[in-house]
């Protein structure tokens, strides 16, 4: 049975040492105790306390880190089945097939593409982050095309069914964890000394779950810790069957050799992109961790980014936007300033009638912990004094020449604390509903 937070913590140091990453002892028993957190990243446990601790600190899906640097992604290491249980923290990595097969300009075109499809949303950039290679013709091609990836930021996952040419692309990207694809009942003794020697984590891949089960018993007795389930799938009906079947039995019966992250090929079960699609989002909903495509489309890849967020986003707190100052219709010295508060939905019904009113604005966007304007001000978040505070902290002097603040017409009581802790400025009251907000701007007169 799982130990709690509070018997994991009886267990530990009490140090505090932060050695573990985290601020406390106690901060760490409760990561442990969520499955977000691995006992090994805590060097001073004892030996008696590691055997007690063993399977109850133990993630029922490992967490696997893909890549270096900005591109790095991790999958997995999630606790529970549905979001609205607690939420689901890692999302799942897209990844664009480049074949050698192709053509080398066709290569290049699909080597800039998950640069390329990058979109701003409430102060996230959303984008696919990894790129599959795969060997199907000459081997020096194919390495030609592995050093070409080298040059991109980008997580690498490496398809190649032979041992020596995957040792020599994955000696070309040393250093940057790509992900190994695949080993199999046939070649799991090369292809994990490769990943064990290289510190890469690697794909397990079977014909159905009974062979990924006996593929993965076989890296795990070899000491290999970071893999990924592929269990061959080839129709959505299956695919979803076999997700689904993982994660239940790594989450509800803590079965080990399926406790892993899963990769899916959507373009193996379809034969245009749209329809891909579709698949694919079934797949973020249930459960993959790692989506591989045949192409990426704008109509396509921004639907499936934006799902991934809404899905992967905690539904216990509200989805905000960065405090700061937002410039709105190249606005200068003498444009209007009107402040709101950090619920996204706020700021782009407050930032969405200001462009349409056409007149040059700044927007202060006020940090209110996600809560909308009316919310926030019951609850004290909103109020006369933080918000002069926050014009005065947000440096919003420096860019106009007049000292004159907008606010929302429904907290005009709050002008009066803020005249006191902004001495010399003019608080205007604006109108109640965002929807009058391009008339009342273009009456506006410094």
């Amino acid at each position: 049975m799982a130990l709690t937070g509070i018997e994991i913590f009886k267990l530990l140091p009490k140090t505090n040492c932060k050695d573990c990453k985290f601020p406390t002892c106690l901060a760490f028993a409760m990561a442990l105790a969520a499955g977000k957190a691995e006992l090994d990243t805590c060097p001073h446990v004892s030996d008696e306390a590691k055997a007690q601790l063993k399977d109850a600190s133990a993630p029922p899906i490992r967490q696997v880190s893909i890549g270096t640097g900005e591109y790095e992604i991790k999958i997995g290491g999630e606790t529970v089945l549905f979001r609205h249980e607690k939420t689901f923290f890692n999302k799942p990595g897209f990844a664009l097939l480049i074949s050698d097969e192709f053509g080398d300009d066709e290569i290049d075109r699909r080597m800039s593409l998950p640069s390329f499809y990058q979109y701003e949303r409430i102060g996230t950039t959303l984008r696919p982050e990894l790129i599959a290679l795969k060997h199907k013709g000459e081997d020096e091609r194919f390495l030609n095309i592995v050093r070409k990836a080298k040059e991109r930021p980008y997580g690498i996952i490496i398809m190649c069914e032979k041992a020596s040419i995957v040792k020599e692309a994955l000696e070309i990207l040393k250093g940057r964890r790509p992900l190994i694809y695949a080993a199999t009942t046939e070649n799991f003794t090369h292809f994990g000394a490769l990943s064990k020697e290289y510190e890469s984590p690697i794909i397990a891949k079977g014909n159905d779950i009974e062979e990924v089960c006996s593929v993965t018993e076989k890296l795990i007795s070899m000491g290999i810790k970071d893999i990924v389930i592929d269990t061959g799938a080839k129709t959505i009906k299956q695919a979803l069957q076999d997700q689904i079947i993982v994660r239940r039995s790594a989450i509800l019966k803590r079965y080990k050799p399926l406790g892993f992250p899963t990769i899916v090929f959507p373009y193996t079960m379809a034969n245009n992109l749209m329809k891909e699609t579709l698949i694919a989002s079934a797949m973020i909903a249930k459960y993959a961790g790692i989506i591989v495509l045949s192409d990426f489309m704008g109509e396509s890849i921004f639907p499936l980014l934006l799902l991934r967020l809404n899905i992967y986003t905690d539904p216990q707190r509200p989805m905000t936007t960065q405090e700061g100052i937002y410039p709105i219709n190249n606005p200068d010295e003498n444009s209007p300033v009107l402040v709101t508060c950090n619920f996204s939905l706020t700021y782009f019904i407050v930032s969405g009638e200001i462009e349409n009113s056409r007149v040059p604005s700044w927007l202060c966007v006020m940090d209110t912990e996600g809560l909308s304007v009316l919310t926030a001000w019951a609850a004290g978040k909103f109020v006369g004094d933080l918000v002069g505070a926050f014009i005065k902290r947000c440096g919003i002097e420096n860019n106009i020449s007049h000292r004159k603040v907008i606010i929302p017409g429904y907290t005009a009581s709050i002008a009066g604390d803020m005249e006191e802790v902004l001495p010399g400025w003019e608080i205007i009251v604006g109108p109640r509903e965002a929807s009058q907000i391009p008339s009342f701007l273009k009456t506006w007169k410094n």
